[in-house]
This record gives structure tokens, C-alpha cells and sequence, in this order.
């Protein structure tokens, strides 16, 4: 079998994100939000996904293509060479300061620029609607085009001629040309000098952000692409970071595993600050604390799995009649695991919160009461201690009593009892530390002493990568032999010859899984850091830094016969995974026994 990747750059500004492919056409951008529709979605659909690129004239002629990024930023580049020249498409999202605020404007701008040779080229641009079931009308103006038909207009000014781009006519490129797609509030300046300006002040705007990143010098490169991935899939408007750009990506071919994943989950919560911690970024912690606070201040009993970016509850799932990726069906949007009951989740809250009351340099005087949120939120984990739940992964038809919500209902007390301590809170303290005593007495059903291991759950004969949380959440002690026999049994059961992880190796509600979860082989790396086998650990880092795409870009699971990516792509909780597992060996590598 051939090796699948997905040959896309990913661009993006907090505000929208993009895929671009590797021949220039933009293959999935949703307007005017992160959840939207998509404008330009051929990645699910060929024919109803319309079409945005800028293609070399004679597609009959072969080409040949290289994409890369600027240096430390998202300003990514496609360099297209054919028989009669060459040239480069520069796509980017504009984002920098203005005004004493960021400048996030729903803009797509592309530079075309002629390399070598005398290149002819033809521009499609058939924006659409409704995931394809609406096509725009289309307005000529002197120097734009309007798409019109959604609720806001999207607008295309250009200086290549408007007829050649309507009629989708083949030209010659001999000077540079500008192509500004915008959606609702259109360009209203110079075309080229705003432009350029902007991709100046974009180009600044991420080196400085860099810059700022407090990483060590173990694998910079890739802790540094994974950085500014995971920075443009937070929506800064609410401080949502979702779970990937994209939907229904298969993860694996066939498989019908077609999620919509452009969400937030509750679960992610804990890793996605952790890494934004690790790398010394305040800021995108405190926009998702923010977000956090504010679903937890309206509640109504539980916490839901996951939640709209704007903090919706109802995400009600539907199938769509688009062809799917590579032909993989049903495509979906909205997700039904919103309905799920995941006791984790208050667990997760109360640990991703800890630091806006015990921080000392959060002092904004708006945050919600701390002990109001805490003392509700031990109230839940008091209430479903005894409830089984869908668990980590969400299973559809199936409740247990699992390891890992216990885990974090003990994580999650643990916390609350320093938020306690913080506020000279006895009642509360108190409340917290029964909490944690219960949670570990559940914890301990799941030991199995044949196996030298914590099963996935109360009962059950399995094992479950995210046990591995036992040893990186702190409840097991590295050190310890009974770490060292669990880590084993993991690795015998669920890791693979090349070294990634399964989830997990029994069936579920749509069959055994068939590829691994990149994530796991990142938790991997962190517990073999954790334990002392650092050699290892940085061997097996090394080995998952090759299931990237040309970019250096991560998707959900991968196929570990042949290396291939699946599933949503890009991942933002595998960057996640990558960045808090060099952290972890970093960590250890500055220890005088190390250097």
C-alpha cells in the first residue's frame, strides 16, 4: 500500500483557517467562523466544493511543485514549475497589532509572482454555500468581483483582469499579481501596497510571537511549527481552541469514523494549557481560560463533552450529501457526543483553572468566584463518582467505570484542594480531600496484579493508552516499580513495531481500530521521559517527527503498516502531544546528569 498524506499547507489568523494544496487550490476554508460553512471545501467534495486556485495553463503538461513556509511564521508558499516557467504563490491570513489590538480581519490575500520563464497561468474562483448546495451569483465592478447570496458578500479584488478570471481564461504572468478575497467588509485602500504591507506586518507579527516562545534548544523546529499550528486553531474572539480545522477525515479509509471536529472539547483542556504553558505563552491561556470560566459560570447540572466556539451547547449531528474524502461516507457536521455523559470532564475544569486562582499574575478582578465554581464543581465530581460514563473516547453504546475519569476526578480534587489551601478554605479543603481518597479507592478496582497494570476500567480485561496519564498526572510515582510493570504492559499490549500506540485493541461501537492515535505515542514518550528512559524516549520522538506531512504538520491517527496519515487534519491535540512531550524530555535533559 502507498503512503497517505495529506499534501496541504494550513494557514490561518485566529480569526478563519485555511488548507491549501500542494497544486495551490484551496482546499477547505469555512467563512465567517471557524464552524461555518465551507466557501471553498473541494477536500469533501470535488464538484460541490467549488474552486480557488491559480494553476498552471496547460494542466495536460506535468508539474512540479514545492510548499513551504515562511521561516517562523504562517505565511506559507507554493512554488509551481512547468514547462514554461515557474512561479510562486504566497497565500497568508493577515494578523498583526493595530490600534492597540489585533488586526484579524476575515482576508485571504495571495501574491503571484513570476520566477522563471514566461508561465501561463488560468485563476479559478467559484466560492459556494450551504456545504455546497448554494451556488453565488456573481457582480463585476471596475476592479472586484462580488459572490454574492450568503449573508455577507465575499469580494475578490484583483489586478489581474477581471474578464480572464471570470472566464477562467489562461494568461501570462510577467509582473507580480494580488488577489484579496475577503469576506463582509471588503478592501477599501491600494491594492498593491496594502498588500505588501500586510504580508510585512504578518511576516513580523509571527516572528515576534516566536520569538516570545519559551522553548529549550531539544527539536526547536518542530515544537515551533506545532506551536504556531496550535496558535491559529484558537478562536480568539471567545478563546475556543478546537480540536482540528476540518470534518468528516476519515480515521481510516472505509471505516465510517467521520467526525466533525471543529469544536472544543473539555477534555483537551488540561494538555492545551499545559503545552501553552510549556512554551511561555500567558496570553492564549488566559483568552481559553476565559472561555472555560465562562461555559462553567452556565451550566446546567454537567458539563457537556464539548461546546460550540461560542460556548453552544445543542451541536446537533447531521449527514451531508457530499461524495466525503477520497469517497469516505457519511460526511457530518455538529456532533452527537455532546449528549454524552464524560465524568472526566469536571475533573479536567478544575485542574485547567487552577492556575486563574492560584496564580499570582492573574488579577483580573472579573474572574468568577472561585469558591462558588470549585465548591459546584466538587459537587459534581461527589455526584458521579459512581456513574459510569462513555469514557476518553466517547463510546456510543457502552458505559463503564473508567480508570481514566477517575484519574481525573482525583486530579481534579487535588486541585481544588490547592484553590482550598489558597483560600484558607478548611470546608472546602476538607470536601476535596475525601473526593481524592474516594477517586483513588476507585482507581485501584482497575489494578489488575496479573497483568502488573490499571485496566480501563472497573472489571474490565483491557488496556487503554490513556492509563499512561497515571504516571504523567503524578498518582503513580515514576520511580516506582508498579509505573515500570504498567508502562510495560502497555507497550506489550498497544505499542506497535514502529513504536506508535493504539488507543486501545477491542472492539467498540464500529469495530476494532484500525490505525493508531498519534496523541497516545506522545503520552508514550512523556511516561518513558518520566521513568528514566530518556534514550528512549528521545528515540521514539524521533520516530514520530516522520509521521508528518511535507509541512511538518500532524493528523489524528496514522496507519502504522505504511505511515500514513488519517483522520482530522491538522490535529491540534497531536501538536499538543508533541510539544508537552519535548518539554518533558527537555526537562529532563537539563539535569545535571544530562549535560
Amino acid at each position: 500500500m502507498t503512503k497517505h498524506t495529506y499534501d496541504f499547507g494550513l494557514i490561518g489568523n485566529c480569526a478563519f483557517l485555511g488548507l491549501i494544496g500542494t497544486d495551490t487550490a484551496v482546499r477547505w476554508l469555512c467563512w465567517p467562523r471557524f464552524d461555518s460553512s465551507f466557501v471553498f471545501g473541494s477536500l469533501l467534495d470535488e464538484k460541490k466544493g467549488g474552486e480557488y486556485s491559480i494553476r498552471p495553463a496547460d494542466e495536460s503538461l506535468s508539474f512540479s511543485s514545492r510548499q513551504y513556509y515562511r521561516s517562523n511564521t504562517n505565511v506559507l508558499c507554493t512554488e509551481i514549475t512547468a514547462p514554461d516557467g515557474s512561479y510562486r504563490v504566497t497565500d497568508f491570513a493577515p494578523r498583526f497589532q493595530q490600534y492597540e489590538r489585533y488586526y484579524k480581519p476575515l482576508m485571504f490575500i495571495r501574491k503571484v509572482e513570476p520566477l522563471a520563464g514566461s508561465p501561463r497561468v488560468r485563476v479559478a474562483c467559484r466560492p459556494v454555500g450551504q456545504y455546497g448546495e448554494l451556488e453565488l451569483s456573481r457582480r463585476r465592478s471596475s476592479n472586484h468581483i462580488a459572490f454574492l447570496g450568503l449573508e455577507e458578500e465575499i469580494r475578490l479584488t484583483t489586478n489581474i483582469p477581471l474578464t480572464y478570471v471570470l472566464d477562467e481564461e489562461d494568461f501570462v504572468l510577467n509582473e507580480t499579481k494580488y488577489l484579496v478575497m475577503t469576506y463582509g467588509a471588503p478592501l477599501e485602500a491600494p491594492l498593491e501596497s496594502t498588500a505588501e504591507r500586510f504580508l510585512r506586518s504578518t511576516i513580523d507579527y509571527w516572528r515576534i510571537w516566536v520569538k516570545s516562545t519559551s522553548i529549550s534548544n531539544f527539536r526547536q523546529d518542530q515544537v515551533i511549527r506545532s506551536a504556531l499550528a496550535l496558535k491559529i486553531h484558537q478562536y480568539e474572539d471567545t478563546g475556543a481552541i478546537i480540536a482540528a480545522s476540518t470534518t468528516s477525515l476519515p480515521e481510516a479509509p472505509g471505516s465510517t469514523r467521520n467526525w466533525d471536529y471543529r469544536y472544543c472539547w473539555m477534555r483537551d483542556t488540561y494538555y492545551i494549557l499545559t503545552a501553552f504553558n510549556n512554551i511561555g505563552h500567558f496570553e492564549e491561556m488566559e483568552r481559553y481560560f476565559h472561555y472555560i470560566a465562562n461555559i462553567s459560570t452556565k451550566i446546567k447540572g454537567k458539563y457537556q463533552p464539548l461546546y460550540g466556539i461560542s460556548g453552544k451547547s445543542e451541536l446537533v449531528e447531521q449527514e451531508l450529501p457530499l461524495a466525503g474524502y477520497l469517497g469516505n461516507q457519511p460526511v457530518r457536521i455538529g456532533n452527537d457526543a455532546y449528549t454524552h455523559i464524560q465524568n472526566d470532564v469536571y475533573g479536567q475544569v478544575l485542574v485547567a483553572l487552577l492556575p486563574l486562582y492560584v496564580d499570582c499574575r492573574f488579577l483580573d478582578p472579573e474572574r468568577p468566584n472561585p469558591e462558588k465554581l470549585v465548591f459546584e464543581t466538587l459537587g459534581l465530581i461527589d455526584a458521579t463518582m459512581d456513574q459510569p460514563d462513555a469514557g476518553l473516547w466517547e463510546f456510543r453504546n457502552l458505559a463503564q467505570y473508567h480508570c481514566y475519569t477517575y484519574l481525573f476526578h482525583w486530579a481534579g480534587s487535588h486541585a481544588a484542594r490547592k484553590v482550598a489551601r489558597s483560600l484558607g478554605n478548611q470546608e472546602m479543603e476538607a470536601r476535596a480531600e475525601r473526593l481524592m481518597q474516594a477517586a483513588a479507592d476507585h482507581i485501584e478496582q482497575c489494578y489488575n496484579p496479573e497483568l502488573g497494570a490499571y485496566t480501563n476500567a472497573i472489571g474490565s480485561p483491557h488496556l487503554d493508552a490513556s492509563s499512561m496519564q497515571l504516571i504523567l498526572m503524578g498518582y503513580l510515582d515514576p520511580s516506582s516499580e508498579r509505573a515500570r510493570t504498567h508502562l510495560a504492559a502497555l507497550e506489550k499490549e498497544l505499542k506497535t513495531p514502529e513504536g506508535l500506540f493504539y488507543r486501545y485493541r477491542h472492539a467498540d461501537d464500529f469495530g476494532t481500530p484500525e490505525t493508531t492515535f498519534l496523541i497516545c505515542s506522545f503520552w508514550y514518550v512523556e511516561a518513558l521521559a518520566s521513568v528514566g528512559r530518556v534514550e528512549e524516549a528521545i528515540t521514539e520522538f524521533e520516530k514520530l517527527t516522520t509521521y508528518t506531512n511535507h509541512l511538518g504538520l500532524l493528523s489524528e491517527d496514522v496507519d502504522a503498516k505504511t505511515g500514513s496519515q488519517w483522520g482530522n487534519f491538522p490535529q491540534a491535540y497531536s501538536h499538543v502531544g508533541l510539544v508537552n512531550a519535548a518539554y518533558r524530555i527537555a526537562q529532563k535533559l537539563a539535569k545535571p546528569n544530562f549535560i
